[in-house]
């Protein structure tokens, strides 16, 4: 179990992350591409991403020896220069300090000491590549990671963009309806399930016995796509703390359909209000409320702007909470292009 301990000035100090995170997306959605659980929401995405990856045998070896199935992976592959996109957290990971490249190798390697019961009993040659034998002189090349990284984003994460930014966002919106109505301790408590918040302690379903004490310097809150069953922390106690959590699936990633015939469904006046109507997020109530629709009528409208990819729903107890996608988003500010959509929603690569 991991417990997350709280003073009063990190109540104050809690806050959501501007959006998903290229660097903690692309190192989980690795994870997710060699199990084969969540077939509904990720199986696609794995077949797509596998195909794409054919031939990089090279990119997905030197990751598979920093980044086992599961458990730990070094805390410097995913650094908070990340956040604004991902060529600022490549370069971010290219200057890592080698000592501390090679402090975190070296935990990573007694992690990997004790392999996970399904691996126990196996030849060698069955388990992930150990760091000692990719790299013998202790210490990886940090630019040829980086490419690596760079080569895997853009097959796994680059062509899905948009709909991990839209699930995300939906998660933002929930999250901040939370804090404007109850502050802290009502985000704190409408997190997923595996979190439980008992004041002034946040537990979680973990792998491990971890405690981790905030000490004043707040809580940044990270929605992730492709996190999966438990929340993820940094090892080091003493890295600014974030808690990169799972968003709610309704649907599996998919690449932008830049042609998509449900589009062709939207027209009218009416439509187009409660499209603006949802700008900052809206219930079905308040929707039906904000454009003098009926309920089922105003349920029907969310229910075709979704189908087109204008739209993200999410369940919240008996409500449900619609927000807008980016390409919904750039339809609303009007005249946009999907190339140009994509160009402003997507992420930073060179």
């Amino acid at each position: 179990m991991l417990r997350i301990h709280f003073t009063g000035k990190d109540l104050g100090g809690v806050r959501m992350a501007a959006g998903p995170d290229p660097l903690w997306e692309t190192i989980l959605s690795f994870h997710r591409i060699r199990d084969r659980r969540g077939p509904l929401v990720f199986g696609e995405w794995r077949e797509e991403t596998r195909a794409r990856l054919k031939g990089g045998k090279g990119e997905t070896a030197l990751l598979s020896a920093l980044v086992p199935p599961r458990g730990y992976f070094p805390d410097f592959l995913t650094p908070m220069e990340g956040r604004p996109g991902m060529d600022t957290g490549l370069e971010a990971i290219r200057a890592t300090p080698p000592e501390r490249v090679r402090a975190e190798l070296a935990l990573l390697a007694v992690e990997r000491a004790r392999p996970p019961r399904s691996l126990r009993g196996q030849p060698p040659g069955k388990r992930p590549m150990e760091p000692s034998a990719a790299w013998p002189d202790g210490t990886p090349p940090l630019p040829a990671l980086v490419e690596a990284l760079r080569t895997y984003h853009r097959a796994a994460i680059e062509p899905y963009w948009p709909h991990i930014r839209a699930r995300t966002e939906a998660d933002r919106a929930l999250r901040g309806r939370a804090l404007l109505d109850g502050g802290a301790d009502e985000l704190l408590s409408t997190l997923p399930p595996m979190l439980r918040w008992r004041s002034p302690v946040l537990e979680a379903d973990y792998p491990v016995d971890r405690e981790l004490r905030l000490d004043g310097r707040g809580l940044l809150l990270q929605p992730s796509f492709f996190c999966r069953g438990t929340p993820v922390v940094h090892r080091d106690p003493g890295l600014p703390p974030v808690l990169v959590y799972p968003v709610t699936h309704a649907d599996p990633p998919a690449v932008t359909d830049r042609s998509g015939p449900s589009l062709g469904r939207l027209v009218g006046h009416t439509r187009s209000a409660v499209l603006r109507a949802i700008e900052h997020g809206s219930t079905t109530s308040e929707l039906a409320r904000r454009t003098g629709v009926s309920l089922a009528s105003a349920s029907q409208h969310a229910c075709v702007l979704r189908e087109a990819g204008l739209v993200v729903t999410l369940r919240h107890g008996n409500a449900v909470l619609h927000t807008l996608t980016p390409l919904g988003a750039a339809l609303l500010r009007g005249g946009a292009t999907m190339d140009g959509v994509y160009a402003r929603n997507g992420p930073v690569t060179s």
